[in-house]
């Protein structure tokens, strides 16, 4: 099945940038079960600014200082935090998430944003789910590296 998923995520991404990311966010939205926020910030000014998402209102800007999605970014690692009120500088946009995955996206070698996913429950990825969004980030990372403008 997680080819055929894979493969679904690659044939939304065209030559709309924007909305080619913004339906795979709709797609992982509609089809990853218990969650309810996924999305994108991008680095931009010494900040991680809000890019498409599909989910309840977000913070519009972060720090690089504190919070899940900017540990991905400064480690470029994906992060992921079982219970979001047991990691230290959580930054809470939305008070119903209680897990967090974080993918960090490139161009190239270069961390130029990340892939925030949000739940409404504790624990609730598995590493097969972890394996498959990596896979995700990979091919979302491809695509936007051949978009300077929107990836650099």
């Amino acid at each position: 099945m997680d080819e055929i998923y894979l493969k679904q995520v690659r044939a939304l991404l065209d030559d709309n940038v924007i909305g080619s990311i913004a339906n795979v966010a709709s797609f992982l939205y509609e089809t990853l079960h218990d969650v309810n926020w996924v999305g994108y910030y991008f680095h931009r000014d010494d900040k991680l600014i809000l890019g498409p998402f599909m989910g309840k209102i977000a913070c519009s800007k972060l720090a690089l200082d504190k919070g899940v999605c900017a540990k991905a970014f400064r480690d470029k690692s994906v992060t992921y935090v079982r219970d979001v009120h047991n990691f230290d500088g959580h930054i809470a946009c939305d008070a119903d998430s209680r897990s967090e995955l974080v993918l960090p996206l490139y161009n190239k070698e270069k961390v130029i944003g990340v892939l925030d996913i949000d739940a409404p429950i504790t624990d609730r990825f598995n590493q097969d789910d972890i394996d498959m969004l990596s896979e995700v980030a990979m091919i979302i990372s491809a695509y936007l590296s051949g978009y300077d403008q929107a990836a650099s």
